[in-house]
């Protein structure tokens, strides 16, 4: 099968492409590299089955053109992070709504298939734990920017099952949970990631609030393949479908973890969140998916614990340092 993945240059984009590649997919690639990085598909570049374009989706002839040489879009192209949200909020609600409606628009001019990424901050403020599916969202005053994100995604979900429903446009929406793994930065805010790069230098681990906040953290090779086999599955049409694990985990203990792994110096410091981010500031305390949806359809299973994933993101640092180096 041909594949476009928008955004495919990002962390999780490049190991969706990495995956489809192994699979014995074509990967078409469009990325405008604005949170995504070259490094993260250098090693693909020669792949016989692999293309890559450094454009925005915004250029609708280009992206066109290239959605009409594949099976299925992955459509992942988004502002993420928490900082880049707060900081950049017209950004983040023009590139995720707008974005995602050209995507659409597009897609339904020839009925192709489109998976779209969305994220489990949509839940916001509920305390229905664990988060189904089917449970209700629960947003934040419009006054406080930190749920611009949320609700720009949870408008990209609307909108594509609109897409279904009313045109019949293909469409399968995945709510990524804490997604983490090499190659992911913490330039955006990203926790782990910033987590093991302190530890690794022996630099205080900055805990946001008072670490009582809780997630559960997926590997990405566990996330990508659940992505591809959902959208090579007819039933996954129309469905919304979490993806993450049940390893829940406090950010104060992951912040242990990750010293106790490395077997850092580093002294754990508490940040308050109006020093982090901004006054009046909103967290989830807890963030945990229900998977029975995606488990009965697919028989999803993560395979790699939270200890693994950590390992496997200290080894990319290292590595990346030595290579660095020489």
């Amino acid at each position: 099968m041909k594949f476009l993945i928008t955004g495919g240059a990002g962390f999780v984009g490049s190991h969706l492409s990495e995956h489809l590649l192994d699979e014995g997919h074509q990967v078409f690639v469009i990325d405008d590299l604005s949170t995504g990085n070259m490094e993260n598909i250098l090693h693909l570049s020669d792949h016989s089955n692999f293309h890559y374009t450094i454009d925005t989706i915004m250029n609708i002839p280009l992206t066109a053109e290239l959605m009409g040489q594949c099976d299925v879009v992955f459509h992942l192209a988004a502002a993420v992070g928490v900082r880049l949200i707060i900081e950049s909020p017209v950004r983040t609600i023009e590139t995720n709504v707008g974005g995602t409606e050209t995507i659409l628009q597009l897609a339904n001019k020839k009925k192709k298939k489109v998976v779209i990424t969305s994220t489990s901050e949509v839940y916001g403020k509920s305390g229905a734990i664990p988060f189904s599916e089917e449970g209700d969202l629960v947003m934040g005053s419009t006054d406080k920017g930190r749920w611009s994100y949320a609700c720009s995604k949870a408008i990209d979900e609307f909108l594509a099952l609109a897409y279904w429903n009313e045109k019949k446009l293909p469409v399968v929406i995945a709510r990524l949970f804490n997604t983490v793994g090499p190659r992911q930065t913490g330039r955006y805010g990203m926790v782990l990631p910033t987590f093991v790069q302190q530890a690794l230098s022996d630099q205080p681990i900055t805990v946001f609030g008072d670490g009582t906040q809780s997630r559960c953290f997926a590997h990405v090779s566990d996330v990508v393949k659940a992505l591809s086999q959902l959208s090579q599955t007819e039933e996954a049409i129309g469905q919304v479908f979490n993806i993450g694990t049940n390893e829940e985990i406090s950010i104060h203990d992951l912040a242990q973890k990750v010293k106790d792994i490395t077997n850092s110096s580093s002294k754990i410091q508490l940040v308050p969140y109006n020093q982090a981010y901004q006054a009046g500031f909103e967290d989830m305390p807890r963030r945990v998916p229900d998977l029975s949806r995606i488990k009965k359809l697919i028989r999803y299973q993560p395979t790699m614990d939270l200890n693994g994933t950590i390992q496997s993101i200290i080894d990319h640092h290292r590595n990346t340092e030595l290579v660095a180096k020489v």
